[in-house]
């Protein structure tokens, strides 16, 4: 027996001994929660018939599908590519153009953009620092107190 066939059968019979021994030594606790969908970010209710998915993580699995099919369909023309002349070259660029064409009208649409349920609005938060001659010794008055804009640069210990 040579020692390739030696090696794929080892590797068979370690793999079904490990996956035996899970099954003959792993707690078992099944119940409804662990069988149930988990999406990070989404509270469930209670008492809810169905399971809660978001319509965006399905539209990103079918962009992931096709995407994943178009290396498949790329795939034999990159192995016979010395092979092939320039028809076939001109075919697998019309192929991306049209997949590109695609991939850039889904982002005109925002279809990749999942929207939150938070809003993260910084504009309304108002900072009021403690004024002490300790922590800020060359602080003026005059700058604390305001509302500030936290997506614009702003000098908090002199004001203009």
């Amino acid at each position: 027996m040579s020692s390739t066939i030696f090696f794929f059968i080892f590797i068979l019979f370690l793999a079904f001994a490990l996956l035996s021994l899970n099954l003959l030594l792993a707690p078992h606790s099944p119940y409804n929660e662990k069988d149930s969908s988990f999406e990070c970010g989404f509270s469930s209710f209670l008492y809810q018939n169905r399971s809660q998915f978001s319509i965006s993580f399905f539209l990103f699995s079918l962009l992931f599908l096709i995407f994943d099919l178009e290396i498949v369909l790329i795939y034999p023309y990159v192995v016979s590519a010395y092979n092939n002349s320039i028809y076939g070259l001109v075919i697998v660029l019309l192929f991306l153009a049209i997949l590109t064409a695609g991939f850039v009208f889904e982002l005109g649409k925002e279809a990749l953009k999942i929207h939150s349920r938070q809003s993260n609005n910084l504009n309304n938060i108002s900072i009021i620092p403690v004024a002490s001659p300790i922590a800020f010794p060359f602080a003026s008055s005059k700058g604390f107190n305001k509302k500030l804009n936290l997506t614009q640069p702003t000098n908090l210990f002199y004001s203009q």
